[in-house]
């Protein structure tokens, strides 16, 4: 194996990453869902955020893929995202039409951000941390919105 493979950041895409891939995207919806109806709905979603800065921060932290930290923070996306959307559309009444379209166009955004500074959307190529920006910002819709609220 070469180099530049040894230093990606995210796994090859094979028919096990789309079924590992289902599986975490369901088990974040169910999880998202029995946190909130299990406890304090608030306290559910600071739970949800704090584990997802977690992950994320150490999926950063590693210097190339490392499966049990990819696949974690591919969960915490999916548990928090549902939290997300969720929260935008229960507690403040944006209906889930819009949310779509807004994280639609926002990561539309990100990837003609991603070529423009990038010159490629290739995965296989995530093997610099301004390249896993990207690659994260586009798969996980909490970032994209918390970005959104702070400009």
């Amino acid at each position: 194996m070469n180099a530049r493979y040894l230093a990606r950041k995210v796994p090859q895409i094979t028919a096990l990453f789309w079924i590992v891939k289902i599986i975490t995207t369901a088990l974040g919806e169910s999880t998202s869902d029995y946190l909130v109806y299990s406890i304090n709905p608030y306290s559910a979603v600071l739970i949800g955020a704090a584990v997802f800065v977690a992950a994320l921060a150490l999926q950063f932290w590693w210097k190339r893929y490392n499966a049990w930290v990819y696949w974690l923070t591919v969960t915490m996306v999916a548990v928090f995202g549902t939290m997300a959307a969720d929260v935008l559309h229960i507690a403040i009444g944006i209906p889930y039409l819009y949310t779509t379209i807004f994280f639609a166009l926002s990561l539309g955004v990100i990837f003609a951000l991603w070529y423009r500074v990038e010159k490629t959307l290739s995965i296989h190529s995530i093997t610099t941390p301004r390249r896993e920006v990207f690659y994260w910002l586009a798969v996980a819709p909490p970032l994209r919105l918390a970005l959104q609220q702070g400009t």
